[in-house]
């Protein structure tokens, strides 16, 4: 059996309670150091800890990571509400960004036409390297989640108040890694930011409430999680949909500048936690 080995940073943001980095099982000895699998942990104090945990999987096209906005500064926007973050970087696909040989660009789909997207696939190009490498990274996801629950009472996590939080790409991933859960894996929650799925979407029987947060006139991603959601629903599951008209993303944190309603899907988001039970 593969034992997770425990790193400790040599440099603490100052903001936070504490942070620790831990190896996830990769079964492939060829991975340099810094593209195999970890997760940084960053914990809040203890005097505000509310026992909930969010694996966050950053965005970044599957081939690189947003690192400092999806984990670093949402960690210290999650930590700062009692919350404990989890940082995940998941396999990369490093297989160069050329497009496969015959190859053609996807069209584009408007929110209009979810139907474009059977199962809820918004996939633009399966090929199987791309393919493989989002299954692996599903498995990464899995393992954080268990390793979470494993370290669940030394952290100050409740073990049934566990879940992700998926920025573009990332939010494939973590609807890929829920799909394919054990037991021990399922999170207690689903949240994707602008992410859709990047493959067919098959509704597990015990699925975990779904929060999906999106801006209606980006092509192709507004129709894969309006298709998302359609499949949560349908399969009896617990789903909600934020549909934002305006601004830019939801890519990260924004400033309040109330000139936007997109700026506050972070804090819809709590509120969702929150009727959830799970702060």
């Amino acid at each position: 059996m593969k034992k997770f080995v425990l790193l400790c940073l040599l440099s603490v943001p100052m903001s936070l309670w504490a942070q620790k980095q831990y190896a996830l099982p990769t079964g492939d000895s060829s991975m340099s150091e810094k593209d195999k699998p970890i997760i940084e942990v960053y914990l809040p104090k203890q005097e505000v800890a509310n026992g909930c945990a969010i694996v966050l999987c950053p965005g970044g096209a599957m081939r690189w990571l947003s690192w400092e906005s999806d984990v670093v500064k949402m960690a210290s926007f999650l930590n700062e509400r009692g919350i404990a973050a989890i940082g995940l970087r998941y396999h990369l696909n490093k297989g160069g960004g050329q497009m496969p040989q015959g190859a053609q660009m996807p069209p584009m789909v408007d929110v209009t036409h979810p139907d474009r997207f059977p199962q809820a696939d918004a996939n633009p190009m399966h090929n199987p390297q791309g393919d493989s490498i989002i299954r692996l990274a599903a498995l990464d996801a899995n393992a954080a989640i268990r390793m979470v629950r494993e370290h669940a009472d030394e952290w100050h996590i409740n073990k049934d108040k566990i879940g992700y939080l998926g920025f573009s790409a990332g939010g494939g991933v973590a609807i890929a890694a829920t799909m394919s859960a054990t037991a021990i894996e399922r999170p207690n929650f689903l949240c994707t930011n602008y992410g859709p799925s990047l493959m067919p979407v098959t509704v597990p029987a015990d699925a975990p409430p779904l929060l999906i947060m999106t801006r209606a006139d980006h092509p192709n991603v507004a129709a894969g999680l309006v298709a998302l959601f359609m499949e949560w629903k349908k399969a009896g599951a617990n789903a909600e949909l934020h549909m934002y008209g305006d601004g830019n993303g939801p890519y990260e944190l924004m400033p309040e500048t109330g000139k936007t309603t997109t700026e506050s899907w972070s804090y819809q988001m709590l509120l969702w936690l929150k009727a959830k039970g799970m702060i």
